[in-house]
């Protein structure tokens, strides 16, 4: 007779294998820990192998745990998946949805996006996650959240990506140093100079010094700064310079005095978009999310013309 494994089994050892302790998963399952205990033990006995090693120190996967692990995770996320097709086939963007979002994008996209979503779609029950690219893209494989709003591009074989927009970078400086309005950055302007930028792990951190031709230099501060809101600050007070993405500045620079100059051609941006697993059956539900943030983007964030966003008083183009 074949060996019998349940899902609430599978759904268990999922949990077991995330806490590593027997008290946080049943907790995280809401169950008893000797009626967790004890579905691991059927589940060992049907498969005939010994998955978990109980330590003092808590629990240890045994090799081949490790692999039932990976193989029940993408088995509970395939029901997951079916679980959603059933409920949203016939409704767009309507039950629970897991976004995930950065943190150089959330503060932004998200003022200007959520009544949109609240207005267009009342029975949606929306979740935000917002955290870095690398815990986020994790999570959506691993079937923890359904989409993704972030920077591209996102590399991943079972990962589908629709870009949205393009979102230019700025140099900003203290506004002692403003510079004259016929003057557009470039990178030698940055050589000498102190770059603040974002801690390790940030894609924002990268993609500006992608753009300085740099990796690692005495002249870059990113010493445990996480937001934006800090680094414009440290700016402000003369602490150095940065690049701010356009997205961010009708929040960031409400009360502060910046100067702030566009980049020589070709302007250096990030590419804004969605992801998700190719696997998903809701990619109507993105393609409704898609087109609300990219209106979101035109009315919320984006000024009129892409020329003198709101709050930028020291922002001039050069003239023609």
């Amino acid at each position: 007779m074949p060996p019998h494994v349940t899902l609430k089994q599978l759904r268990y050892f999922d949990a077991l294998a995330r806490e590593q302790h027997f008290g946080r998963a049943a907790e995280s399952c809401a169950v008893t820990q000797p009626a967790l205990s004890m579905q691991i033990h059927e589940l060992e006995e049907q498969l005939g192998l010994l998955l978990v090693e109980r330590t003092r120190a808590g629990v240890l996967l045994s090799d081949k745990g490790r692999e039932i692990a990976a193989r029940a995770a993408r088995i509970l996320g395939d029901v997951h998946e079916m679980i959603e097709y059933a409920q949203h086939c016939n409704n767009v963007l309507s039950g629970s949805l897991r976004l995930g979002v950065i943190p150089s994008i959330a503060p932004y996209m998200l003022p200007p996006l959520l009544p949109l979503l609240r207005e267009g779609y009342p029975q949606l029950e929306l979740h935000v996650r917002e955290t870095q690219t690398l815990p986020l893209v994790q999570e959506l494989i691993d079937g923890k959240l359904d989409v993704l709003l972030l920077a591209l591009p996102i590399i991943q074989p079972e990962i589908e990506t629709r870009a949205l927009f393009d979102d230019r970078f700025l140099l900003a400086l203290p506004p002692e140093r403003r510079l004259s309005s016929r003057v557009r950055a470039t990178k030698d302007l940055l050589e000498h100079e102190r770059l603040l930028l974002l801690e390790e792990g940030h894609c924002l951190r990268e993609q500006a010094l992608t753009y300085c031709s740099l990796q690692q230099a005495s002249t870059i501060n990113t010493f445990g700064v996480s937001s934006l809101s800090t680094i414009v600050e440290m700016v402000a007070a003369g602490y150095g310079i940065t690049l701010l993405p356009e997205m961010c500045l009708n929040v960031e620079l409400r009360g502060r005095d910046l100067g702030l100059t566009r980049f020589a051609d070709p302007e250096p941006s990030r590419s804004v978009g969605l992801a998700w697993r190719s696997t998903s059956p809701r990619t109507a539900d993105f393609e409704a999310l898609a087109r609300l943030i990219k209106l979101a983007w035109s009315q919320g964030c984006v000024p009129p013309g892409r020329k003198h966003p709101r709050h930028t008083r020291p922002l001039s183009e050069p003239s023609s």
